[in-house]
């Protein structure tokens, strides 16, 4: 079994002296993302994160050191002499570069970047010791080469493997599985708290690249590099085929989830491996969906980006229907909970993928292409095609789901959103014990309530009008909701700061307003306000005063 140390046409991992020679020179140089950002000028390092490289251009063009040497090189995809290069790396040295697959020769006589070479980091997520500062290599990105990209394109720290980076929920676990892991980011946020980490690809050359960032950045990620498999197995296949049989604490995927018109003469060298799957429609994701509950440990989580189909929107049967094609890929083995965050118009999503790839740099493909996407959206009466986030969880044997969530949040919201989604799945399970302990609402009328600290009030009135029309609740941080409130919510949230139970603020409420339950016994009030309060406590607007005071 190939170890991908050495695969054609990528990065060359094999000789771990050369690497650990090559991860002195970049520290030496300090190339971090604020020794560019210090280089560069915060402007030009803000428009080099929109892949806009001239600013940065601009702001190098005078320097002559180390530091602007590499950001030429390996960020802006400039030539540059190899005198500079070699004083930039000293103890690596022009040759190693060339051996590791870093650089190539220019026929002007200077030497070029073969790969992007860029810094990343992020804040310590689990245990505060640190922030993390990698160097990530990844295939040159169609802003700086030119032509349509490789169909085998390595993709590297894009926006949607950073969205899932933030919107995975962090704690320690055992097994840990990278489905799809291209260069490698998710696992490298993944070693921070699992033990060990199985990264699998499709794509051999994703995995020499993956190999080489894991161990150019061994230290930083608790790796040994003579000893790569203690910490992490990288695997060849498609999809769930490479960990047939076995479970994982936790899995991460950043599928190659894009539609993309299918044909019967395609074959796998047609398609660009990080974007398409390969199936028809939405089926990669479909089939992920599906099967990931399969692979997960009772009680494991599965978290992943994907798009999917909106069939016949604006009909009578599928109007505000969105989650209906995602409903239908749940087993029933599995909790679940998606967040579409965007919707396009087949032209919409046609324009952003043909762009993705740099096809309209030739008017004849591009034209092609987009007739290909409108007729193959048209032929399943496709209107509309979501993006967001998808979490599962597996559900211990013999018990039923109790999350089956369905929700559209496209305003901004706050980053890294992970810990805000693992405590809402906290109140969930807060709520549901309740639920099965009383065998009833009735379980959270007697717990203690506090508004949140980030939960702002708004009421909106006519002018001269007595009483507000309408009274709204703000969350200031998480997913940022907002939700309207009756009268009686209003008063039950205003009067949760932890002294009175849920039961006995209700109580006082049907006193005050002379909303007493029926006659005949039916509740209707008291059990309409504990439905109302309990959607409050899950979406974070109200905190159990024991999760809140932690």
């Amino acid at each position: 079994m190939t170890d991908f140390a050495d695969v054609h046409d990528a990065p060359n991992s094999s000789d771990l002296g050369v690497l650990q020679t090559l991860a002195e020179d970049l520290a030496a140089l300090d190339y971090t993302v604020e020794g560019v950002r210090a280089l560069l000028g915060e402007e030009a390092h803000r428009a080099l994160d929109r892949d806009q490289l001239i600013p940065a251009l601009l702001a190098s063009a005078d320097d002559d050191g180390g530091l602007a040497a590499a950001v030429r090189l390996w960020l802006l995809a400039e030539p540059v002499s190899p005198a500079a290069v070699a004083a930039a790396f000293p103890s690596t040295g022009l040759d190693s570069l060339r051996f590791l697959g870093l650089i190539e020769d220019d026929p002007s006589g200077a030497v070029r970047a073969a790969v992007d070479l860029r810094p990343y980091g992020w804040a310590a997520e689990r245990d505060g010791s640190g922030d993390v500062e990698l160097w990530i290599a990844s295939d040159l990105g169609a802003h700086q080469r030119t032509g349509v990209l490789r169909r085998d394109h390595v993709l590297g720290i894009g926006q949607a493997s950073l969205t899932l980076a933030q919107s995975t929920v962090r704690r320690p676990v055992e097994r840990a599985l990278d489905l799809g892991t291209g260069c490698g980011i998710q696992t490298f946020h993944l070693l921070s708290h699992a033990r060990h980490v199985v990264a699998t690809d499709i794509s051999a050359r994703a995995l020499a690249f993956s190999r080489f960032n894991l161990l150019l950045n061994a230290p930083q990620l608790g790796i040994e590099r003579d000893n790569l498999a203690v910490r992490v197995e990288l695997r060849l296949g498609s999809l769930l085929e490479p960990v047939a049989g076995e479970k994982f604490d936790l899995v991460v995927s950043n599928p190659p989830f894009v539609i993309t018109p299918r044909n019967s003469t395609e074959t796998a060298g047609d398609q660009f491996t990080y974007r398409d799957g390969g199936l028809a429609g939405d089926e990669i994701v479909a089939a992920l969906v599906h099967g990931l509950p399969s692979v997960l440990a009772p009680g494991g989580t599965a978290q992943l980006l994907g798009n999917w189909e909106i069939q016949g929107a604006g009909s009578a049967e599928a109007a505000g229907s969105w989650s209906l094609r995602p409903e239908s890929w749940l087993r029933s083995t599995a909790d679940a909970w998606f967040i579409q965050r965007e919707v396009l118009e087949p032209g919409q999503y046609a324009e952003t993928w043909l762009q993705d790839a740099s096809e309209g740099r030739d008017r004849n493909l591009y034209a092609a292409s987009y007739r290909e996407y409108l007729q193959d959206f048209a032929s399943r009466a496709v209107t509309g095609i979501g993006f967001g986030m998808i979490w599962l969880r597996a559900v211990p044997a013999g018990a039923a789901p109790f999350i089956r969530r369905f929700e559209e949040i496209p305003h901004p919201i706050e980053q890294p959103i992970g810990p805000h989604l693992g405590q809402q799945v906290e109140r969930a399970d807060w709520l549901a014990a309740l639920d099965r302990d009383a065998g009833t609402l009735d379980g959270l009328a007697g717990e203690h309530l506090v508004v949140a600290g980030d939960v702002t009030e708004e009421r909106h009135q006519r002018p001269g009008a007595e009483h507000p029309g309408v009274i709204l609740l703000r969350q200031g941080a998480g997913l940022r909701r907002t939700t309207l409130l009756s009268t009686e919510l209003a008063g039950f949230a205003s009067a949760c700061d932890g002294d009175l139970s849920v039961g006995q603020i209700i109580g006082a409420l049907a006193a005050l307003l002379n909303r007493d339950d029926g006659a005949d016994g039916s509740r209707n009030f008291t059990v309409q306000l504990l439905h109302d309060v309990r959607n409050l406590v899950l979406d974070g607007f109200l905190l159990p005063a024991e999760i809140a005071s932690r």
